[in-house]
């Protein structure tokens, strides 16, 4: 690890005026940072610890209408919560699946979305050619090893995988997010947070310098109580997912009125499948319409050598998930 320069803030508005600039990062958890940082492939000048900020934004603050989690709020407490699991059990879901209890004990839910790539070409600092630490050097990944890597929202630049959880939960629920910036603060929908790799695999998120998570609101809405975080991966215990969804459903006499879709482990980002959630308005979940929704939502997949099981399986998840999630006993 590089030495750095560490400072400690007490205020958000002091936190946005430190960093100002691409050299330094803010420290939450730090279960993602730091294992970057001793890998050499994140180089700080300064670290930014923002725990002290959890006075403020440690806080999940339930309405009639919305569930406010704050950005540093951790993914245990907030999987933990009590409304969260009985309002959004995708939410909880998704995140009793993401980790160990420890990393899950440290980790802040602002951070876990943040979370970069697992792609072993941009880990291993051994590996030249990875447009996303050295933009314009290439994609290994593309004719390497890519087992793991993403079949949808790929690009010639870049096909590594977006590896969190907790975002498909906040991206099927129509979240948004709220972000302090040198602007003030502002509000946005979660989906336009991310971005596709496109010709820019470097720039992962619409976050300027200086800008941070300061909380998410997730709406309180017929579908959010029918809903499950379904995760397929290698091994039970914390392992990525190589195929997830997340599904919330709104059923009226067995039709469904609204439906919401997100897919996991095989996407450049937070995948939603706005068109396959169309395919289910009005039908029964059965096996046909199951099976349409997964056609649309991988009919633009883009399988490499060795990861084009993911197209088949990421069919079969999302059709499981959405079946599962009828059955749902939901109470008023």
């Amino acid at each position: 690890m590089r030495p750095f320069l560490y400072q400690r803030l007490e205020q958000p508005d002091l936190a946005l005026d430190a960093v100002g600039d691409r050299t330094a990062e803010f420290l939450a958890g730090g279960t993602t940072l730091l294992d970057l940082m001793k890998l050499d492939v994140m180089r700080p000048e300064r670290v930014i610890d923002i725990n002290p900020l959890a006075r403020e934004l440690g806080q999940i603050t339930v309405t009639d209408k919305s569930i406010r989690l704050g950005g540093l709020v951790r993914m245990a407490q907030a999987a933990d919560h009590p409304v969260v699991r009985r309002e959004l059990p995708v939410v909880a879901q998704s995140l009793e699946l993401a980790a160990s209890p420890q990393l899950r004990n440290m980790a802040s839910l602002a951070g876990n979305v943040l979370q970069r790539t697992r792609c072993t070409y941009f880990r291993d600092v051994s590996y030249d050619n990875c447009n996303k630490r050295r933009p314009g050097s290439g994609c290994a990944a593309r004719d390497g090893i890519n087992r793991s890597h993403a079949v949808l929202g790929t690009s010639n630049s870049c096909i590594a995988t977006y590896p969190g959880d907790f975002a498909q939960a906040l991206i099927a629920l129509d979240a948004t997010v709220e972000i302090s910036g040198g602007e003030g603060r502002h509000t946005v929908p979660f989906a336009a947070l991310h971005r596709a790799p496109a010709d820019q695999p470097q720039v992962e998120t619409m976050l300027a310098p200086g800008e941070l998570i300061t909380a998410f609101e997730i709406p309180r809405e017929p579908w959010t109580r029918r809903s499950l975080y379904l995760k397929i991966r290698d091994r039970q215990s914390y392992e990525f997912a190589l195929a997830s969804a997340a599904v919330a459903l709104d059923i009226v006499d067995n039709e469904v009125r609204e439906a919401r879709i997100a897919l996991g482990g095989v996407a450049t980002i937070p995948w939603r499948a706005t068109e396959a959630e169309t395919t289910l308005q009005g039908k029964l979940i059965n096996e046909a319409s199951t099976k349409t929704a997964a056609d649309v939502a991988f009919a633009n997949a883009m399988p490499r050598e060795h990861n084009a099981f993911k197209v088949a399986l990421g069919k079969e998840t999302l059709m499981r998930a959405l079946r599962q999630a009828a059955t749902l006993e939901v109470r008023a």
